[in-house]
């Protein structure tokens, strides 16, 4: 018998961990393991537990349709995880497991304590690269080394990716007679620990939602990408990222799909759909810099020596922040969009990121925990590179002195309002004109349901930039 243990890789199609085990005859069964108490300790969304659950459910019945049966296994830890796999391959008669590497520290470990309690029954464990289109590892410097810094990262990875090239496997064929398939919300270990199993709506769940998607994406917008990604209230990312972030869909479809939208695949800037292409990179990258340095999944900062700025922890401050009452519209309206979709537009992470740890100067570690607990798309390596960017401590990150200028960024990426004011209901009829500083105007109609600006921006601009420069004496 071979064990598929599917973990952020929730679908059929390019699946390496799933085709080789369908390779050649021979029962072929599914695993996934659900750990409560530790995706609480990963701070793990509620709405991302529900959207993967919702997932973990559609592809059951799927495997079923072929003949693959799906267990379920409930450990809290991921220290249980070996001995419960050792049992489950023992009572299957499991001689092969085929998984999609892990690059988490955590993940890491309990699966080297899974080979090792495998081992002892001499069940061979076999790691793919499903997470990646070129794993960790792959893309080099001349010296053979991993990249620090993103733009070499990005010319290597396209120059490996045309040498390498990469292969889209399709779902398996029927491997049998289809098998029933009882439904997650029906069986007995559901409990409050997991909550309500029903997806968000505003998030379907499946294969073909997640290509949907970006079919709608590739015919709609990605040549349009570069000018409108940064204006919240247009439509024009590609909203992939929790399908990306629950392995729905996997990066070598969108780059494959991408390729053959546009008939090449782009190179430069110059190019058609290359801005969205690099944010794949961007993705890929991150992944990679959490495999050459594990203490970025420890709480770390990537410059060490900003590990000693002396960051503030205001709980008062972090709760105006984190509530949407910094007054201060377009960071309150992300807020609030983030609090109740659980997503939240990439223009707006950083325009939050930045305030928070430049304007409040809180620690990031406190945002990258909330973000964490609030995005459907909640992914460590993802966010931890994007947090430690916006706070200076991180690869690539801006220098120390750009500080983002809330007012003038609501300004530039949504000039009407319309964001704002969708958001932030106590603005919904404030004119255009005051939307971004509407404060004079709060006044003027002796209105006082919205709050005064928490910070002045130029005053904590210059403190955020001293506490950079104090690094250096």
């Amino acid at each position: 018998m071979k064990l598929v243990w599917f973990r952020n890789d929730l679908r059929l199609a390019d699946n390496p961990a799933l085709r080789h085990a369908c390779a050649g005859d021979g029962p072929v069964a599914a695993l996934f393991i659900i750990s409560p108490a530790q995706w609480r300790q990963h701070k793990m969304a509620p709405i991302r537990q529900r959207f993967m659950l919702a997932q973990v459910d559609e592809l059951g019945h799927e495997l079923a349709a072929l003949g693959i049966p799906l267990h379920l296994l409930r450990v809290e830890t991921f220290a249980e995880a070996p001995a419960a796999l050792a049992d489950l391959c023992r009572e299957q008669g499991v001689t092969q497991l085929y998984a999609n590497q892990a690059i988490e520290i955590d993940e890491q470990r309990r699966d080297h304590a899974v080979s090792a309690a495998l081992a002892e029954q001499a069940v061979s464990c076999h790691w793919l690269n499903g997470c990646c289109v070129l794993p960790p590892g792959k893309v080099l410097t001349g010296s053979g080394e991993m990249f620090k810094v993103f733009t070499p990262f990005s010319r290597a990875w396209l120059k490996a990716l045309d040498e390498e090239g990469f292969v889209i496997h399709r779902a398996p064929a029927r491997r049998g007679e289809p098998l029933p398939w009882q439904p997650l919300a029906e069986r007995e270990w559901v409990d409050e620990a997991l909550g309500e199993l029903t997806a968000d709506p505003r998030w379907p769940v499946g294969e073909a939602e997640a290509l949907r998607r970006l079919n709608i994406f590739l015919e709609q917008a990605v040549l349009d990408y570069g000018e409108t990604r940064d204006f919240p209230a247009i439509a024009g990312t590609s909203v992939l990222s929790p399908y990306l972030a629950a392995g729905i869909i996997s990066p070598r479809q969108c780059v494959a799909a991408l390729q053959q939208r546009l008939g090449y695949r782009p190179q430069s800037k110059a190019q058609p759909g290359f801005v969205w292409l690099n944010e794949l990179v961007w993705r890929e990258f991150y992944r990679h810099l959490l495999v050459l340095i594990p203490t970025l999944s420890m709480n770390h900062p990537f410059k060490p020596e900003t590990a000693a700025l002396p960051w503030s922890w205001d709980p008062d401050a972090f709760a105006a922040w984190s509530e949407g009452r910094t007054g201060y519209p377009i960071v309150d309206a992300a807020m609030r969009c983030l609090n109740t979709t659980g997503w939240m537009h990439n223009r707006l992470r950083m325009i939050v990121a930045s305030f928070l740890t430049k304007d409040l100067h809180i620690h990031w570690r406190l945002g990258e925990d909330y973000f964490m607990s609030r995005l459907i798309d909640g992914d460590l390596a993802a966010n931890n590179g994007g947090w430690q960017w916006a706070a200076g401590t991180g690869a690539d990150a801006a220098p120390y002195f750009r500080v983002f200028n809330p007012t003038t960024q609501g300004q530039r990426f949504d000039p009407q309002g319309e964001f704002i004011r969708t958001w932030v209901t106590e603005l919904a009829d404030i004119p255009a004109a005051y939307v971004h500083q509407p404060h004079d105007w709060l006044r003027l109609k002796g209105r006082q349901d919205y709050p005064a600006p928490m910070v002045d921006h130029a005053v904590a601009r210059v403190r955020a930039i001293e506490m950079f420069r104090s690094l250096e004496k």
